[in-house]
């Protein structure tokens, strides 16, 4: 062998002559990404290396040595004391050739058995389910927030918009709870995803399976997974678990820029429903009266970092045949990049939501600049026998005479609205309270407070039986 960059060093450079070009050891290297997910390469390779012992391959003092010289490379790597080289291009090979280096020849009986195609799928299945786990524990906790604000607003009104235009009066605690049912589902989502995430698929190797007699049962086990692979070949080529994480993720981020969207009209001025907590706003480095909601902002725009990495997963993965190909590689950086947006946007969303406060009397203002009560007045018709069309009609009569004088329906006088309906009474004022336009509503479901406190009973129980202790 005469070439300077020898191929002959690496761990899978038997059959080659010639040295890969630099550039090309830069453009192939993955460790950059997959370094992140050492510990679950080391505990994929503790279960393996226990599994071949357990089969016979290795002798307990041969164990001994693997085990104790994968746990000292992972004390390092968390010390920050162990050298990733680019040259060994990922985390699997990173850590085998240190394990050589460490405890001598043993540490070559590591790969016995496995691909680093079946050894990498375990390792992102394990880091998912990991992951997942963090997030959970996020949107619980911010699913909690929700229900504290709500059980603290329920006496808050304001307007309930469709089509972004006044509609009708709501309790704040009802809109804030609205998206504490969003966040369970997405709780529920991740829940699912993670039976397909939670499936080993190490003994599938390469691609064919192994003429080894290996257990694959038994690693499932030793890593905590319920499942293993079906077929070999699908074990080593399936990334449709990431893509499913990577829809809930961003359906994850879409409710958080749904919520992130309202606040940053509730506390544009023309609003003012809330004041935006400092922390979580900036100033304008030219108009000194500007206090801008950029955390919201950011929240909202990194919703297309987000679709853009399930966009991108699915790209790689349209084209490619059967089984593995390096094309794979590229899902290492789109999953640790959602996962660093997903797990701080949850943890900032919390907290700002934690800290905003609402401005009662501003939203209560707003409720009665929209003809808000005007269904209630066509419900009170049609209880008074006149059909919901007719009802429907003569409302829209009287809302446009109330606006030509710039008053309100509640504000216009029984002899008036008589004119147009002489169906109404003197209890149609009750009816136009908005206060009790809300309390009327005690459907399930609906905006009253009865119903309010129910749904916040539920949330409540259903974190308790969930693990986000209330």
């Amino acid at each position: 062998m005469t070439d300077k960059n020898n191929n002959s060093k690496k761990l899978w450079g038997g059959r080659f002559e010639k040295a890969s070009l630099p550039l090309v050891e830069e453009y192939t290297q993955s460790v950059e990404f997959d370094k992140y997910l050492y510990k679950e390469d080391i505990l994929g390779s503790i279960a393996h290396v226990k599994m071949l012992a357990k089969i016979g391959i290795l002798s307990t003092e041969e164990l001994e040595k693997l085990i104790e010289g994968l746990k000292k490379i992972e004390s390092q790597i968390d010390r920050g004391t162990f050298e990733w080289k680019r040259s060994l291009e990922d985390v699997h090979m990173n850590i085998e050739q240190s394990l050589i280096d460490l405890i001598g020849e043993v540490g070559k009986k590591l790969h016995t058995g496995r691909s680093r195609n079946d050894q990498v799928a375990l390792d992102v299945r394990l880091f998912v389910s990991h992951m997942v786990e963090l997030w959970k524990k996020e949107l619980l906790a911010l699913i909690r927030t929700f229900v504290d604000v709500a059980s603290r607003h329920k006496d808050f009104i304001l307007p309930g918009f469709t089509h972004l235009q006044p509609a009708q009066p709501v309790s704040l605690a009802h809109h804030l709870l609205a998206y504490a049912w969003m966040f369970k589902r997405d709780v529920e989502r991740l829940d699912d995803a993670l039976t397909r995430v939670k499936v080993s698929p190490l003994g599938a190797a390469a691609l064919a399976g192994s003429s080894y007699n290996l257990d694959p049962e038994f690693v499932a086990s030793e890593v905590g997974f319920p499942k293993v692979f079906d077929n070999s070949m699908d074990a080593v080529s399936d990334r449709d678990f990431l893509l499913e994480i990577l829809f809930c993720a961003s359906v994850i981020q879409m409710h958080l820029s749904r919520f992130c969207e309202e606040i940053i009209l509730w506390a544009n001025p023309c609003f003012d429903f809330v004041t935006l907590p400092e922390e979580f706003a900036t100033g304008s480095s030219i108009m000194p009266q500007k206090k801008n909601p950029d955390v919201a902002e950011l929240m909202r725009g990194k919703t297309g970092r987000v679709y853009g990495n399930l966009m991108a997963l699915l790209t790689v993965l349209k084209g490619l045949p059967l089984t593995y190909n390096r094309d794979l590689q590229e899902d290492k950086g789109l999953i640790l990049d959602t996962h660093h947006t997903i797990f701080l946007s949850l943890v900032l969303a919390k907290g700002m939501l934690a800290r905003l406060e609402f401005k009662r009397e501003n939203m209560l203002l707003a409720v009665k600049k929209g003809f808000l009560n005007a269904t209630e007045l066509a419900d009170y018709l049609v209880a008074k026998g006149i059909p919901f069309r007719d009802a429907h009609r003569l409302v829209g009569n009287l809302v446009r005479y109330a606006e030509k004088k710039n008053v309100g329906l509640e504000d216009l006088s029984l002899e008036e609205m008589r004119e147009f309906c002489s169906k109404i009474y003197e209890d149609v004022f009750e009816v136009l309270d908005y206060e009790k336009a809300v309390e009327r509503r005690q459907v399930y479901g609906g905006t009253g407070k009865n119903s309010v406190e129910k749904q916040i009973e539920n949330l409540k129980q259903w974190l308790k039986e969930t693990g986000g202790s209330v």
